[in-house]
């Protein structure tokens, strides 16, 4: 070995590095990093081998990235304090610029974009939701009237518990609450809310992951002019 090993030298582990970076609001660091590398590591591999090889490899790549987006948890560091802020801003923070998008270089910056946006942007993400599952009931009307008939029927029954005191009669009103749920059922079966549901979550989901993974991380935070100087 030409350097001896130094004692007082420095270590920090992967996540601890990336764990300071969040709570510093610099995590935009890591990820223009590992999309260097990555850019360096594939201009290396794809000069070695003839130019239409160097295409399947670099198209084999980028779908092999696209796969893995949808095989990981999104919502595994998602905690409810991600809801509790203000929403960010929908024109610069949110949908940004063209340069505010990039393709993932690798399966791990596509992951770190993934669980970081969707923790800055969890209350956009929730409305775009809204606004897809409102969108698909307008489409499906016997949805919406299913949907508005159990809103309807769950009223009425809290409506008629209170009047008639169904809390003295244990027995009736759990027979009552049964014959509701059934009810309920029914209707949400017969008028396809769960198939409104279910294209409402598809489609929210996918253009979450899309738009977490191909968004660039930006500073949470920005510097100061008097820490700059």
């Amino acid at each position: 070995m030409v350097f001896s090993s130094n004692p007082l030298a420095l270590s920090v582990p992967e996540p601890a590095f990336e764990s300071w970076l969040r709570d510093s609001g610099y995590l935009d660091i890591l990820d223009h990093r590992t999309s260097s590398a990555a850019d360096t590591s594939a201009t290396t591999s794809i000069a070695t081998v003839t130019p239409a090889a160097g295409f399947f490899v670099s198209l084999f790549s980028h779908f092999a990235t696209i796969i893995s987006l949808f095989t990981l948890n999104p919502f595994a560091k998602l905690t409810a304090d991600d809801f509790s802020g203000d929403t960010p801003s929908w024109s610069r923070s949110f949908f940004g610029f063209c340069g505010s998008y990039s393709f993932p270089s690798s399966s791990s910056q596509a992951r770190l974009r993934v669980h970081e946006n969707i923790k800055r942007y969890a209350r956009n993400y929730a409305y775009l939701f809204i606004v897809f599952f409102a969108c698909t009931l307008y489409k499906m009307p016997l949805a919406l009237v299913g949907l508005i008939s159990c809103l309807a029927l769950w009223d009425f029954f809290k409506y008629f518990s209170d009047r008639w005191g169904l809390d003295e009669y244990p027995i009736t009103r759990q027979c009552l609450l049964r014959f509701a749920q059934c009810a309920t059922a029914v209707i949400l079966v017969y008028s396809n809310v769960q198939l409104a549901l279910f294209c409402a979550l598809s489609v929210s989901y996918a253009g979450t992951i899309l738009h977490a993974a191909f968004r660039k991380l930006a500073p949470a935070k920005q510097p100061s002019v008097g820490r700059g100087r």
